[in-house]
């Protein structure tokens, strides 16, 4: 991979909105290149999505976002990738992760209530042949989302440090 297909990479990922005249400048190469290399991993589909990550607190959208952990039991000739499909089908799921360790799965949801969770999990989830068990944690604040500090006001409500 060129250095400037790595650097047009880096641009995208902190910043989507960026026109292929600002990756150029950035990039430090012509408008034409960065067109082709972002048309290039568009087509390959290296780029999964263009999207804006929204905090919740501040434009005031109340959501419960659960991360559940679920083991599995991978069917013969099928493995965790048909598991993988069943589960990403559900609308309530927004990631997916295969992992190492302790469980298989990272199943990052978002539903409008607690109870939608819990119905998630009970009524979809853990009906599934495939899935041994769950484990479910909610998450309470984000401070660090896909590299972006979450809330920039976030000194407003730190304490002061006491000195001893």
């Amino acid at each position: 991979m060129t250095e400037t297909k790595q650097s047009i990479i880096r641009l995208l990922e902190s910043n989507a909105h960026y026109t292929t005249e600002e990756l150029a400048r950035l990039a430090g190469t012509d408008a034409e290149t960065a067109k082709n290399i972002v048309k290039e991993l568009e087509e390959t589909g290296a780029v999964i999505k263009y999207a804006t990550i929204f905090d919740n607190d501040v434009i005031e959208r109340e959501v419960v976002e659960a991360l559940i952990e679920v083991r599995v039991t991978p069917q013969k000739n099928r493995g965790f990738d048909a598991i993988a499909e069943d589960i990403y089908g559900f609308d309530e799921v927004k990631s997916l992760y295969l992992m190492s360790g302790g469980y298989d799965l990272a199943v990052f949801v978002e539903c409008k209530t607690l109870r939608a969770v819990s119905a998630f999990v009970s009524d979809k989830l853990s009906t599934l042949d495939t899935v041994l068990s769950t484990a479910t944690h909610f998450i309470l604040k984000k401070y660090k989302v896909e590299g972006a500090v979450a809330h920039e006001n976030h000194n407003e409500n730190k304490r002061l440090a006491i000195k001893l």
